[in-house]
């Protein structure tokens, strides 16, 4: 199984909070949902449709997870919203229960055997492992170099500040261009592979 992560990233890098004010306010950050009006249904649908096709499981933090939880169980007939319903899900948490496990099926991984699971399941046949958002999973997978694949949607917007993607660790990695493709709004969609 690969591990495929996506983010929504602004021109300085910011991945904070894209999708809506309250998402993750953390640090001041008053742009929240900064994304949604460079959405491209055509070029970044089909690109998270065709993530959802080859993909198995999801891979999720804390906070994703109860955000996705309250929103996708009461949609569906359309494709994404029935794989995403139905899929694998992995939350990362030390603080959730099985009690609040509530968008099924979902098993928790303690953050203490994040990396061990992930590798366990990159061992595994099968689809790929999706995470989108949960920034401090994708940080910590990317360090352990456990991301197989990096779709970045780069918006034409900058934000002065928030949560970035990459750590500032001193680290210097290598990434392959895969492909690059610009939507109709302005966003760079370019796809990754790390070089080991």
């Amino acid at each position: 199984m690969r591990i495929v992560a996506s983010e929504f990233m602004s021109l300085d890098g910011v991945v904070q909070a894209p999708g809506g004010p309250q998402e993750d306010p953390s640090g001041g950050f008053r742009h929240g949902g900064w994304s949604l009006p460079f959405f491209d249904p055509e070029a970044m649908g089909s690109v998270i449709g065709e993530i959802a096709e080859r993909s198995e499981a999801l891979l999720q933090g804390r906070r994703t997870y109860q955000v996705s939880s309250a929103a996708w169980p009461e949609r569906s007939g359309d494709p994404f919203a029935d794989w995403i319903n139905s899929a694998q899900k992995y939350v990362v948490s030390d603080s959730l229960s099985e009690a609040d496990l509530t968008w099924n099926p979902t098993t928790v991984i303690r953050g203490a055997d994040l990396l061990a699971t992930v590798s366990e399941l990159r061992g595994r046949q099968g689809g790929d492992v999706y995470i989108y958002g949960s920034l401090s999973v994708v940080r910590a997978l990317l360090a352990a170099e456990l991301i197989d694949e990096l779709i970045l949607m780069i918006e034409p917007v900058t934000l002065g500040g928030g949560k970035t993607l990459f750590a500032a660790d001193g680290e210097m990695r290598r990434f392959e261009l895969v492909s690059a493709a610009t939507s109709s709004t302005g966003v760079q969609i370019c796809r990754y592979q790390p070089v080991r």
